[in-house]
């Protein structure tokens, strides 16, 4: 039997324009859909933030089409697929990690099949632009009712995403920065939990002092464990656990990346702090 999930969200590393493009591709397939671009700011090439970003915000959208597209492989060996998820939701994009985490939150995966069929793809087929030749139409024909399985042969396993794990110490704990956020603050790849499991009991207000290796050498600042970014005054820095339950590394109306020079891959330790708060 043939479902109809007529909204479609798109979320890309492309940019105003690259992005409506695919839009309008829905539109002219299935011209009833409701089609929201969720974002087409992430930073260019960063799956990272793009599965991240996915992950946090499709569970309260409505279930639909979902379309995530930060593609660095477009082109090659890498495939397109459509994966079918346990809330009843389609995600479709590259093989490259990009949508497993949401696929997670949305209830697991159920099935995943190559985008293969020709009757669902546009008659020519750029290589560097599958958003608008093969993702886009896969969504408007499976929003319109059309079933992944038309869509070409079933994948048996889809790329997870590579993140690198935190290191818990005894009294020091090692993270990676993933990404940093439009307000310049710095996702870290750690949880509460790990931050207890490594320093013992960390409540907010708990003065911490982060240690890294920048450009100049070993770098270091102290800073509290707050709740929220008000909780220090204007232009200071804290550690807080965001909304999607990652440590993050923060400026109270600033930006922590432009502050400290960190930014993708960057490791940071974080040891609990005898003197209070204080940048360094």
């Amino acid at each position: 039997m043939r479902s109809s999930r007529h909204f479609v969200s798109f979320t890309t590393d492309f940019g105003a324009a690259y992005t409506a493009t695919c839009a309008g591709v829905v539109y002219t397939i299935a011209s009833d859909a409701n089609v929201l671009v969720l974002s087409d700011e992430v930073t260019k090439y960063s799956i990272v933030e793009g599965a991240m970003l996915l992950r946090q915000s499709l569970p309260y959208l409505p279930v639909g089409v979902h379309v995530g597209i930060v593609d660095p492989g477009v082109g090659t060996r890498r495939l397109p697929v459509a994966v079918a998820t346990g809330r009843g939701d389609v995600l479709i994009g590259p093989d490259n990690g990009l949508l497993v985490p949401a696929a997670e939150m949305l209830g697991g995966i159920l099935r995943a099949h190559r985008l293969e069929n020709p009757a669902y793809r546009l008659p020519a087929v750029s290589a560097t632009f599958h958003g608008r030749d093969l993702f886009a139409p896969a969504a408007a024909h499976v929003a319109a009712g059309v079933d992944i399985a038309d869509l070409g042969p079933a994948v048996d396993t889809l790329l997870p995403l590579e993140l690198p794990a935190p290191v818990i110490g005894s009294g020091a704990l090692t993270v990676t920065v993933l990404y940093p956020d439009d307000f310049g603050s710095l996702i870290l790849s750690g949880v509460a939990a790990d931050l207890r499991a490594a320093l013992g009991p960390v409540p907010h207000g708990t003065p911490l002092e982060l240690i890294w290796t920048g450009a100049d050498g070993p770098q270091a600042t102290r800073l509290p464990y707050e709740e929220t970014f008000g909780k220090v005054p204007f232009g200071e820095p804290l550690l807080f656990t965001d909304s999607s339950g990652w440590l993050g590394l923060a400026i109270n109306q600033g930006s922590a990346a432009a502050r400290f020079g960190l930014t993708t891959n960057h490791l940071i330790t974080v040891r609990s702090s005898e003197n209070g708060p204080d940048t360094i």
